[in-house]
């Protein structure tokens, strides 16, 4: 029988506090290669503060997180590099940069590894058509619905081909046609390019579309295998 592939990102006992709030109580995850998974739980239960340690953007006081085998980096710059090349994220505002275009905010992070400005902008501009916005590709955020604004933020995500990408609430701020809409998208495109994506919700209809759900309780994990 073939061996099963190895945790391509994986979380293992973590803790993390905010002041006297246990944000995080041992909280543990496995995300394969390819794999769809859904991180539920109520409001304040841990669930958002466990993407941002997988992220790297949040630091645990406990535990470790594993990319590849490799604890993350310790330094910021290192981090920061991690999510360019290998761990794209969605947050749920979209976070895009407001006096930029969004061909612009889409090309930022190859822009960051160095690539020619020519070929990101290509890049740039097929990822966005992919996602369907290419027609807002010289508008600023502001002149965007929501909902096009966060397929460029998926755009964004997307166009170094990283390996796992990680949304946080990524429909929370739509509405309910947009928000089916833009999840289709997302969905559709890291299916075709490979990616594990992990998806923070507390809506059953976007759990719905995941292999795998984790409940976070109380900043505590549980795992099981839906029946799609």
């Amino acid at each position: 029988m073939p061996r099963p592939a190895e945790p391509l990102l994986v979380a293992s006992g973590l803790h993390k506090y905010f002041g006297q709030t246990k944000a995080l109580q041992g909280a543990s995850l496995e995300i394969g290669p390819g794999e769809l998974v859904a991180v539920t739980g109520p409001s304040g239960s841990g669930k958002s503060t466990l993407l941002h340690c997988l992220a790297g953007l949040v630091t645990p006081d406990g535990g470790r997180v594993l990319y590849a085998g490799q604890p993350l980096p310790a330094a910021a710059d290192d981090r920061a590099r991690l999510r360019r090349r290998n761990l794209g994220l969605v947050l749920q505002f979209g976070q895009l940069v407001p006096e930029l275009t969004a061909l612009e905010n889409v090309a930022i992070p190859l822009l960051l590894e160095r690539t020619e400005r020519r070929a990101a902008a290509e890049r740039a501009r097929a990822w966005l058509a992919r996602l369907g916005v290419e027609d807002v590709a010289d508008q600023r955020p502001g002149a965007m619905s929501g909902g096009q604004a966060q397929r460029v933020a998926i755009a964004r995500a997307l166009v170094a081909e990283p390996r796992v990408v990680l949304a946080d609430e990524p429909t929370g701020a739509l509405d309910t046609v947009g928000g089916e809409q833009t999840l289709a998208a997302l969905v559709d495109a890291v299916r075709e390019t490979g990616a594990a994506l992990v998806l923070v919700t507390h809506d059953n209809r976007v759990s719905a579309v995941a292999e795998r759900e984790v409940t976070v309780v109380d900043g505590r994990t549980s795992s099981w295998v839906t029946d799609r």
